[in-house]
């Protein structure tokens, strides 16, 4: 009997012993998950270094271009003309010096977070000035976060731009997946749906309660995707590439009639410059929405057929009357498109438009009419379309704010830095709390 309650006390011993293991081996597994998720979601410094062997190379290939014939037209309706193209390449591959932009940078609060399995690099810029209202403002393509340099002391610091210290902004300049120095998704579904789920959750990861959000070409799209999901905290969007076009207008752009009877002048406008980028403008948005993998091919090995690509989308975008060196400077271009190369998100970026392969401008489509908090939109004369007011006022709902300027183009923040922040001052003074 005793051989027996001693075999059964060692018995239950052991299971209570099993037991306590398991619970410290589960405990213990989840505290190193627990860390594990903690260090990824963590916000940490970024630096930039490019490795000068990567810069050397890109010297190499700029300066060992194979140049196409010259174009047999005047105009630029054949693409980029080959003088323009082998000027900026010229500099690109003897003077141009990304050692200065790239310590540029690292000069400015870099960071990384890893959201939803990918690190998001951004910038982040807290104003000096009480109450700032804090802003999460998205680039674009074939823009990036250099798009947006300009305006970080402005939209900051207010009163050494001529503004006031209510007008002071708290900034995150996030750079999307797959562009810049964020992390490139390896699997689908990273569309402006998800990449506005991802701004919330960096928002409110650094901290802020609420905040507004902005932007134009992708970031516009992106922050009416945030408008749609109407997260708490958010109080309203700016826009200035505004997807206003109503069904009918759509509809005969895609079919190739012609304008419906009854529109204004300003919606004429709009309708022809639409059908202009339709006809003989959208060629390369019709790649990348169809083809992207294809064509990174060769943006991906060629500088010069990067360069080409953008410089085509920098001409016709700026409000530059197809010069884009009479708004932006060579260095400024090649900052854009170095960065590009030396990040390798040629094909990366383009995956976007296959996640996204609606009409940006579309009301229906892009699903304005379903968004209830405050929209703020400014048209600048150099945009795709000016988007008309009566369009505008049938998209958005809770349109607070709505104006014409009189100069800047796509890269609106790009080309003309204080009336942009001039415009995003006056478009969010009656959120601020």
């Amino acid at each position: 009997m005793k051989t027996i309650l001693k075999n059964k006390n060692s018995f239950l011993t052991a299971i209570a012993t099993g037991i306590f293991m398991l619970i410290a081996a589960t405990g213990f597994a989840q505290k190193n998950q627990a860390k594990a998720t903690n260090e990824a979601e963590a916000i940490r410094p970024y630096h930039i270094s490019i490795s000068q062997e990567a810069l050397t190379d890109l010297r190499t290939r700029v300066n060992a271009t194979r140049w196409p014939d010259k174009e047999t037209v005047t105009d630029q309706s054949q693409g980029v003309k080959l003088q323009q193209i082998q000027n900026l390449v010229q500099y690109w591959g003897t003077t141009y010096d990304w050692r200065k932009t790239e310590a540029k940078l690292n000069a400015l609060p870099q960071f990384v977070t890893n959201i939803d399995g990918l690190d998001i690099q951004f910038i982040h810029i807290k104003s000096k000035h009480k109450n700032a209202l804090p802003l999460v403002i998205t680039h674009g393509w074939p823009g990036s976060f250099f798009e947006l340099l300009k305006v970080i002391g402005p939209l900051t610091d207010p009163t050494a731009y001529g503004g006031k210290a209510e007008d002071a902004f708290d900034l995150v300049i996030p750079s999307m997946p797959g562009y810049g120095f964020s992390e490139k998704p390896t699997g689908t579904g990273w569309g402006p749906e998800k990449i506005g789920n991802a701004w919330d959750v960096l928002m409110k990861r650094l901290g802020y309660k609420n905040y507004v959000s902005q932007g134009g070409d992708w970031g516009s799209v992106i922050a009416d995707a945030m408008a749609r999901q109407a997260p708490q905290g958010l109080l309203g969007i700016h826009v200035n590439m505004p997807a206003t076009v109503p069904a009918d207008i759509a509809k005969a752009l895609k079919d190739g009639d012609p304008a419906p009877a009854g529109l204004s002048v300003k919606e004429k406008a709009a309708f022809v410059s639409l059908n202009k980028l339709y006809t003989r403008g959208g060629g390369y948005a019709g790649m990348m929405v169809t083809r992207p993998q294809t064509l990174g091919y060769g943006l991906t090995d060629s500088p010069v057929g990067l360069a080409s690509f953008f410089l085509d989308k920098f001409n016709e975008w700026t409000y530059s009357g197809g010069n884009a060196e009479k708004s932006l400077t060579k260095d400024e271009m090649l900052d854009d498109i170095t960065l590009y190369w030396l990040t390798n998100t040629a094909n990366s970026s383009a995956q976007l438009y296959w996640e996204n392969n609606t009409n940006n401008f579309n009301v229906v489509e892009q699903k304005t009419n379903d968004i209830k908090i405050p929209v703020a939109v400014t048209v600048f004369p150099g945009e795709i379309y000016q988007a008309p007011k009566s369009w505008t006022e049938k998209s958005y709902k809770n349109l607070i704010y709505f104006n014409e300027v009189s100069k800047g183009g796509h890269f609106a923040s790009w080309e003309e830095p204080q009336l942009f922040t001039e415009e995003l001052r006056a478009a969010f003074k009656s959120l601020r709390k």
